[in-house]
């Protein structure tokens, strides 16, 4: 299948086949994988420790198929300050998600691995056994991806072996890292690292 769209520098492509999950460029061994997806807020106080913790897991697991995607959600938009990378659809994929799981009320940071199972974003030790034991389970389909860039624009061929009829395929285009200095709220006077922003999907 071939995919078009158009692509800036410093963004990155993750596809992501939601189901039975298979992520990243080539997984032809079926290896484990771990897909970690954060629901933060520059609106929240206990969120920068979160945030760092993705940043320091993305380092870590660079030459692993352990993959992070951030969410910023909009509830905390008008507790005074309006986090510039959060959308409406963000929080209505955690609320999705919380209905799935069963796990509300929502919160902020929450972490949710391979889509099944959540913690608290900011503590590093349920989150580093998270993905260990995730990475133990094989996949349980195959994707492959192809891209070439031209111009502006990207294309992308992928294939999947293994298609039920539950599944979706997403394309997510993804901010690598951020700064922003927050003048109000909980986090006023503080200059904030994200990674892995989810910009569109």
């Amino acid at each position: 299948m071939m995919k078009k769209i158009r692509i800036i520098n410093a963004f990155a492509i993750l596809l992501l086949l939601a189901g039975n999950a298979v992520f990243g460029q080539s997984n032809k061994d079926k290896k484990g994988f771990a897909f970690l997806e954060l629901y933060t807020s520059e609106g929240c106080s206990s969120c920068p420790p979160a945030d760092e913790l993705m940043g320091k897991i993305q380092n870590q697991y660079k030459d692993s198929n352990v993959f992070v995607l951030s969410y910023h959600v909009d509830y905390w938009d008008k507790q005074g300050w309006k986090d510039i990378f959060s959308s409406a659809a963000n929080t209505k994929r955690q609320y999705d998600y919380a209905k799935f799981m069963e796990k509300e009320p929502i919160y902020t940071p929450q972490l949710i691995i391979n889509g099944k199972i959540d913690c608290i974003g900011s503590q590093e030790t349920a989150v580093q056994n998270g993905i260990l034991t995730a990475l133990l389970k094989p996949a349980v389909a195959e994707i492959t991806l192809e891209a070439s860039q031209q111009e502006n624009k990207l294309n992308l061929n992928y294939n999947i072996n293994k298609i039920s009829k539950n599944n979706r395929l997403y394309v997510a285009v993804v901010q690598k890292s951020a700064k922003s200095n927050v003048k109000r709220g909980e986090n006023a006077n503080r200059v904030l690292s994200h990674f892995q922003i989810v910009r569109m999907t």
